[in-house]
């Protein structure tokens, strides 16, 4: 999960670098952020169902043989276009990955608490996208040829971890594959839906989901055009620096909130996303770097709770037929929060400048993450185990 995530976020330190070596406006930046997300969507409509039919791990190995090749070819990018391409391939083998290696960290999962398999997941998962910018925006401010040479951690360790997937083999149970192959009806795109009684917290958890993605979108995608405006400090080891923070701090709110009951994390998540919304409205206008910091700070926390809390949601409106139908369904609605809002704010940003956009978005992500708390207050707990 760490190593296969590791190169979805990479790139994000770079951008300016991409921006300046191509002459790109903000806008074709976001639209190369979106390309990834655009792959990954893609991945989960119609890939989603592949480890229910040939188990998890199958689905994990080919996943990481195509981020490799997909980091690889970033790194021989010749042009926008090829660029895009290796984009595009990462975001469907990010899609196979996360899919695949969630369900195989709850199947292997020996504890009968859900929320220890949820803090896993999520966990592996901001771990390993928080590794992509850090390590990617120390090499592009100290390492020489930083377009190039930026990706060659992450190529390395996806061969060993290419390599070590291979080594491993399951009990029966936990790999188990179906004989038949698919038929063309299997490869169609389906969203999946819990019971009736179970949609509502399902729905919070995807929108919740939704908001998440988008707001990381932002800083992923922009971090380092609205950083020169706001702080003091600048290059590719800041920008990746604050991304990364944001997954770290993230991940260790996660691991810390195992305990906490999964409606205390949703709702508190969406609450500090609703404030690091407000935050990054003040610091637009002031420019205060403390300002900055405590939106980073209330972004991290909110990113870990409502991501633990969405995941735990899943595990506990699945069964086995449905898992990775919901999980992708859940999946699909994230990304597409950082397909659509990135976009609106990559154009205004064109047409109004970037501190009104980012204003805009604020004001709107805001106001969603604030009704959903309030949703979430008033659904029940969920009985399921």
């Amino acid at each position: 999960m760490c190593v296969g995530v590791m190169g979805t976020a990479l790139a994000s330190p770079l951008y300016p670098l991409y921006q300046a070596h191509w002459g790109l406006q903000p806008s074709h930046i976001t639209g190369i952020y979106v390309a990834y997300m655009v792959g990954a969507l893609a991945s989960l409509l119609f890939l989603g169902r592949l480890s229910d039919r040939f188990g998890f791990l199958p689905v994990l190995r080919h996943g990481l043989v195509l981020v490799t090749s997909g980091v690889l070819l970033s790194a021989l990018a010749w042009s926008v276009a090829s660029f895009v391409a290796s984009r595009v391939l990462i975001g469907i083998a990010s899609g196979m990955i996360t899919t695949s290696a969630s369900i195989g960290l709850t199947q292997l999962n020996r504890s009968s608490n859900v929320m220890r398999a949820s803090a896993m997941t999520s966990f592996a998962m901001a771990l390993g996208f928080g590794l992509g910018p850090l390590v990617g925006g120390l090499m592009a401010q100290w390492v020489p040829l930083p377009l190039v040479t930026a990706y060659a951690p992450s190529v390395v360790l996806g061969v060993l971890a290419i390599y070590a997937l291979y080594q491993v083999q399951l009990a029966p149970a936990a790999s188990a594959a179906a004989p038949a192959p698919f038929a063309l009806h299997d490869w169609l795109p389906r969203i999946t839906l819990p019971q009736p009684a179970l949609r509502r917290p399902f729905l919070i958890a995807s929108l919740g989901a939704f908001s998440t993605f988008s707001i990381f979108g932002l800083y992923a995608s922009l971090a380092p055009s609205f950083m020169a405006h706001m702080v003091p400090w600048h290059g590719p080891a800041v920008s990746g620096l604050s991304i990364a923070m944001i997954l770290f701090l993230s991940a260790g709110f996660q691991w810390l909130a195992r305990p906490v009951h999964t409606k205390t994390c949703a709702i508190v998540g969406l609450g500090l996303l609703a404030a690091c919304n407000l935050l990054l409205i003040a610091t637009t206008y002031t420019n205060l770097p403390l300002l900055f910091v405590l939106s980073v700070l209330c972004t991290a926390a909110g990113h870990g709770l409502v991501n633990l809390a969405g995941i735990a949601i899943v595990n506990k409106v699945a069964g086995p037929q449905n898992r990775s139908g919901l999980l992708s369904t859940y999946l699909v609605v994230g990304y597409l929060g950082t397909i659509l809002p990135i976009l609106g704010v990559g154009w205004l940003s064109d047409h109004l400048g970037l501190p009104v956009a980012i204003v805009i978005f604020c004001v709107a992500m805001a106001l969603l993450t604030g009704a959903l708390a309030w949703l979430a207050h008033r659904t029940p707990v969920i009985d399921q185990a």
